[in-house]
Formats: structure tokens, C-alpha cells, sequence
């Protein structure tokens, strides 16, 4: 299933997109894309409604495809070509970094180029939805804590990253630096999360253009290694790292992020995102 959430900002309804190329309003079934309508219970609910007799809603704003979000978790470098281009190691463990969850926003919003930025940036990842609680879990039992996946453009302020003092997190947060959808597609349509294409262009031109394959640590790994340090709730995100291809790692001058261009970005099956760039008091 690919699931959605459509409507003006805070008063997005659930949707399904119908085989028909609709979508479908889901309120009667669920109250959101949101934590226990994620869990399989949840999912099956949905998939047994008749879809055929839900009502059609408007396209007019997608927005985020899951709701309520408690946590949007990151992990860094882990592409090895990324971590080459960006002159670091590949880490012997997981990079882990929390994105606030007021980044987050629906995937064909406009991105606003943070006061005093000069190295916004961007980065297409494959992003993991949480179904049900996770604690000390297994690799071998990871996908069952799964509910979906979506894609996600993991935006980030270079400085405020890496030329400032302390953790990551300053520069990955800034308000719209979290699009993240158009659907949750369930696990099920996913036959292998670890082998999606996955692209991004700015103004037409392609940046990135790579595949989940190169990951150094899966997304079976990623969820139980994160399951050892934080429990994992219904409706929590990972967003799972990028492939080469970011502004920063342009060679011989690194290229950023400025009001006016457009970003596209999608990875297969689950579907494309479009972002314009404004300035931040625009």
C-alpha cells in the first residue's frame, strides 16, 4: 500500500492512493498515518477496507506521509563513496544523529535556506518507518519492527554541521529541512530494501544517482543496532544515509544550495519529491 497524507499544513487526512490513480480519504478507518495505525493490526485494517467506496480526496499539498512524529533518527556516512567524498572514514560503527522533528515537512514544500547560511545542502535517503516498539531487538527479527518506507531529502547546513562547535544536529534541523514522503510505502511492496535506486537534480541536473546497494550498514542492521540504545516507537523515522553526489563533495569547489533553484529527488517504488528554494524571510 502507499499511503499519504493530504491537505493544507495541520489538517492533513489519511489517503491511500487507489489502483485507479486516486486517492482515497482513509479518516473513517484511521485518524492519521500515525502510530498505531502502523502497527500490522493497523495496516491490516486498512488493507481490508473497501477501498472502492472511501471518498476522493483533493491532491492539492502532499503532506509529511506519517504524522506525529516522535523521533527522526539519522545515520551518517554510510555510503563509503559518500564518506570519500566528504574526506572521512567509513565509521566502524554507525554515525548516529537526531534531526528535530520540527524539520519535518511534506515532500513538495518549499525549502528555506536558513539566516546566515552559505553551505545548505542536500541529500536523498532512504528513510525507515517504525510499526511497532522496538527494544533489544535482533537483525535476523528487524524487518518485523518495520511498518515502511519513504523518501527522504536529509538537508543540511555544512557550517553550522561541521565548522562549528559541537554535534551535527545544528545543522541538520533548521525548519523544512525534513520533506519526507510523498507515500509510506508499506514493506510489503518493498522486495528488497537494500537494492532501490535513488537520485537527486538540481535545476535538471543530476547530482546524485546512486542505489541503496552500496549501504555499509542495512537497514535490518541499522534497526536493531539503534534498538540497543533507545527503544523504537510506532511512527519513528531513520533516515538511513546518502550516496555520493552532495554539494560538498563537488570537486573542484564544492556547489550549495540558493533561493530560486528546484530540487528533484525520488528513489524506486517510492515515489519523487519536488522542492523549490526560498529565502528564509521570503
Amino acid at each position: 500500500m502507499k499511503l499519504a497524507r493530504i491537505g493544507n499544513k495541520g489538517e492533513e487526512r489519511p489517503a491511500i492512493l487507489h489502483t485507479d490513480g486516486t486517492y482515497r480519504d482513509l479518516s473513517a478507518i484511521v485518524s492519521d498515518i500515525a502510530g498505531d495505525a502502523l502497527s500490522a493490526e493497523g495496516l491490516a485494517k486498512i488493507a481490508a477496507a473497501d477501498i472502492e467506496a472511501l471518498p476522493v480526496l483533493d491532491e492539492a499539498r502532499f503532506g509529511p506521509c506519517v504524522g506525529n512524529v516522535g523521533k527522526f533518527i539519522c545515520i551518517g556516512l554510510n555510503y563509503a563513496d559518500h564518506a570519500a567524498e566528504s574526506g572521512m572514514q567509513v565509521p566502524p560503527e554507525p554515525v548516529v544523529f537526531m534531526k528535530a522533528t520540527s524539520a519535518i515537512m511534506g515532500p513538495n514544500d518549499d525549502v528555506r535556506i536558513p539566516r546566515g547560511s552559505e553551505k545548505t545542502d542536500w541529500e536523498v535517503e532512504l528513510a525507515v518507518v517504525i510499526g511497532k516498539e522496538a527494544r533489544y531487538i535482533d537483525e535476523a527479527d528487524a524487518l518485523d519492527y518495520v511498518a515502511g518506507y519513504c523518501v527522504a531529502n536529509d538537508l543540511s547546513e555544512r557550517a553550522f554541521q561541521t565548522e562549528r562547535a559541537g554535534q551535527w544536529v545544528k545543522g541538520k534541523s533548521a525548519d523544512t529541512f525534513g520533506p519526507i514522503g510523498p507515500w509510506m510505502v508499506t514493506k510489503d511492496e518493498v522486495a528488497d530494501p537494500q537494492n532501490l535506486k535513488m537520485w537527486l537534480e538540481v535545476d535538471g541536473k543530476r547530482h546524485q544517482d546512486g542505489s541503496t546497494r552500496t549501504m555499509v550498514y542495512g537497514v535490518a542492521f541499522t534497526v536493531a543496532y539503534l534498538s540497543q540504545f533507545m527503544s523504537l516507537q510506532p511512527g519513528d523515522i531513520i533516515s538511513t544515509g546518502t550516496p555520493p553526489g552532495v554539494g560538498m563533495g563537488i570537486k573542484p569547489e564544492p556547489v550549495y544550495l540558493r533561493a530560486g533553484q528546484t530540487m528533484r529527488l525520488g528513489i524506486e517504488g517510492l515515489g519523487e519529491q519536488t522542492q523549490k528554494t526560498i529565502a528564509w524571510n521570503a
